[in-house]
């Protein structure tokens, strides 16, 4: 993890570095990338409910979920976030917020129906992990020159006709260059982004399993979930698809050599687990 952040400020400095010498209109496409990613670091939560029609829930309402999270928090030495259950037949979790003060957890009406209070527990667990890891803010502010390289590849030629991009060096072919710079530094950065990503979920399952004391719970609800997949409409898939990042575990999943993908393999994921309930037998 540590690695994957070091090569990816690496990456960054040197792009910042190359748009100053190209004499690019830097401060202008970072102010307007900051206000953009400041939106989303602070109305994130509420984007990802209204995308999942989440719906949050009293401790009047659901009594059992709010007492186990209550639990759970009071374990892990997190103050309580809010509770959100989806309506939905999908199995999944997923938590949101920039951190352990804004944060959401919520669970979908298939998770519950499936995982007994073991499972459910592991499940919560780590996703009250990537709260106080706060997972949401490191992969957003992560994610800042990475958005801006996206949009100067996007955008350069447009700036560029109107003589906002290349500055000094627009004559030997700066838009271009800066063109063909911005479009490695995003494909480097999202290949980061995304290992750095599955670091984060290795780190979320350890922090499940030290706030459960049972490994194993979260294994078994992996090995559920996973098996549960393949069984859901595609459409019904293909609906959340953009919400994988946020998932326990994808909801459509296979990526190249799982070069692009958020989570690491659920087999992956198990042996972490299964070496971890080793260790603490010992």
């Amino acid at each position: 993890m540590l690695l994957t952040l070091f090569l990816l400020a690496a990456v960054y400095l040197l792009f910042l570095a190359f748009l100053v010498y190209s004499g690019a209109p830097q401060m202008f496409m970072v102010l307007f990338i900051g206000a953009f990613m400041g939106l989303q670091y602070y109305y994130s939560d509420r984007l990802v409910l209204w995308t999942m029609h989440a719906k949050i829930v009293t401790e009047q309402e659901a009594p059992d979920l709010h007492q186990t999270i209550t639990r759970l928090c009071a374990i892990a030495d997190l103050p309580m976030p809010r509770v959100a259950v989806v309506n939905t037949s999908i199995p999944n979790a997923f938590a949101t917020g920039r951190g352990p003060k804004n944060a959401v957890v919520a669970v979908t009406t298939g998770l519950m129906d499936r995982l007994n209070q073991g499972e459910l527990e592991a499940v919560l667990a780590h996703e009250l992990s990537h709260v106080k890891n706060r997972d949401m803010a490191i992969l957003t502010i992560a994610s800042f020159i990475s958005t801006l390289a996206f949009y100067i590849v996007r955008y350069s030629f447009y700036f560029g006709g109107m003589g906002g991009m290349g500055g000094r060096r627009k004559e030997s072919g700066g838009i271009i260059a800066i063109w063909i710079v911005s479009l490695l530094v995003w494909i480097i950065s999202f290949l980061l982004i995304r290992a750095l990503s599955r670091y984060r979920e290795f780190a979320a399952d350890k922090g499940s399993a030290v706030i459960t004391g049972q490994p194993s719970n979260l294994a078994s609800a992996l090995t559920k979930i996973s098996g549960i997949m393949p069984r859901i409409p595609k459409d019904d898939l293909r609906e959340v698809e953009g919400m994988n990042a946020f998932f326990i575990i994808p909801a459509v999943s296979g990526s190249f050599m799982n070069l692009l993908s958020t989570h690491p393999s659920t087999e992956k994921r198990i042996a972490a687990l299964e070496k971890i309930q080793r260790e603490l037998e010992l």
